[in-house]
């Protein structure tokens, strides 16, 4: 049955989910966005208001296609009950016993192997690797062509660069930020910002 969904956001990453959703057989109903006008067009789709808005298309499934962690932690917050939407783009190669929370978006080409979980409002961008065993908290975002090895877990809000490596084995605290282009070897167990060949806290 085609889902019909309302996206919150609709700057350049909701551009991408909301090919995601259409390449899905499912309706995009419109965008709600706080810096565009009710009424302008994105893809063809229309603004539909703010984010203040939002009570008014309960019925439908929403998506927040925003990059930040901490903004969408936020807005489920405020909006915990609404029937968040999934979405997958077709090319995305999800292997067997994978669990996937709800709001969480895979992107084009992503790969996800056996026996990972990836939990609620997640972002796995495009071309990005997720190995077998992996435990991906709420409301993390792996970066396009990120490779995270087998049994790895990464924390609540964490950002994983764009292209980084992560060793198998390796437990990612919460609230960090691994630095693109970094190769993590070894665990990191407290928040802060990583970076380099090897990943190192920054002071």
């Amino acid at each position: 049955m085609c889902k019909q969904v309302v996206v919150i956001g609709a700057g350049g990453h909701a551009k991408v989910i909301a090919d995601i959703i259409v390449k899905s057989g499912d309706k995009v109903v419109g965008f709600l966005d706080d810096k565009l006008e009710k009424g302008t067009y994105v893809l063809g789709f229309p603004v539909l208001g703010r984010l203040t808005d939002l009570e008014r298309y309960c019925e439908y499934f929403i998506i927040i296609a925003i990059g930040n962690n901490y903004i969408r932690k936020k807005i489920v917050e405020e909006y915990p009950d609404l029937n968040y939407y999934t979405a997958i783009h077709p090319s995305a190669i999800i292997g067997i016993d994978v669990n996937i929370g709800k709001g969480t978006a895979i992107m084009a080409n992503a790969v996800i192997n056996s026996s990972s979980n990836i939990e609620q409002h997640c972002i796995i961008n495009t071309g990005s690797i997720v190995e077998h065993d992996n435990i991906i908290k709420d409301y993390v975002h792996i970066s396009p062509n990120a490779a995270l090895g087998g049994t790895v877990f990464v924390g609540a809000l964490t950002h994983i660069g764009l292209g980084t490596s992560i060793k198998n084995n390796i437990v990612i605290a919460n609230e960090c930020i691994i630095g693109a282009g970094s190769v993590v070897v070894s665990s990191v167990k407290e928040k802060g910002v990583y970076i380099g060949v090897p990943a190192k806290k920054i002071k």
